[in-house]
């Protein structure tokens, strides 16, 4: 898909999508956004040391990033499994000022992540292991179970047959007990749906421009059945 390059209001990028009228992250503040909603509410409240994410859908790689930057600094074992159907050329990452946000070191991992091959696992850091799927998450099988899931597909609106209980099901399936699933999407059907399958959902306070998101929690007493 065809994107254009936009600077949010904390001044980092996200990517416009002509063909579907739709950005990436936030243009309130991309970096915001992800940190809240993705590391400081999901990850950093994945109390184990080993670490198992699933993000659908990887995009500008920014979820990934701040992940493996977190797991560097609270030096915990991920394995980051990534699903995206449209992957981002290298030459558009390369225009992301995610690293920069940090410091101009921190580059050489951003494009690691986009450079990486596709289906294989890929050890970044001692503390990072990275597997990117170019297929469609609708259709795939998972490869694992997970801990963690960052739900960050495009808004149900431009891409309702992401949002199903059917996918929401076939992830709970896959989780460990006590995984947490985060997403920026606080629609009333959508946490009903994640409700359905079994996850404890709550809203929590959003990002700037977004007053909630969601924050889900796969019970302690349910079971993995691999479909």
């Amino acid at each position: 898909m065809k994107s254009e390059l936009i600077l949010t209001q904390d001044g980092s990028h996200t990517l416009f999508v002509p063909e579907i009228d739709e950005c990436y992250h936030s243009t309130f503040g991309a970096m915001g956004e992800s940190m809240l909603i993705f590391i400081q509410s999901g990850f950093n409240s994945c109390e184990k040391d080993n670490i198992s994410v699933l993000e659908v859908g990887f995009g500008t790689g920014l979820n990934a990033f701040l992940t493996l930057l977190e797991a560097e600094n609270r030096q915990k074992e991920v394995f980051y499994t990534a699903f995206e159907l449209f992957p981002l050329a290298v030459e558009k990452a390369e225009q992301l000022n995610y690293p920069e946000m940090f410091s101009p070191d921190k580059r050489f991992f951003f494009e690691k992540l986009h450079t990486s091959a596709w289906g294989e696992e890929v050890p970044l850091t001692p503390f990072f292991k990275l597997l990117k799927i170019n297929a469609d998450f609708i259709v795939s099988s998972l490869p694992s179970v997970y801990d963690l899931i960052y739900f960050d597909a495009f808004s149900p609106e431009k891409q309702p047959e992401m949002w199903t209980q059917e996918i929401f099901q076939k992830i709970f399936d896959h989780c460990n007990e006590n995984a947490i699933l985060t997403t920026y999407c606080v629609k009333g059907n959508i946490r009903r749906s994640l409700q359905k399958t079994g996850f404890i959902v709550e809203k929590l306070p959003g990002p700037p421009g977004k007053r909630e998101f969601l924050r889900a929690v796969k019970p302690s007493n349910s079971e993995f059945t691999e479909k």
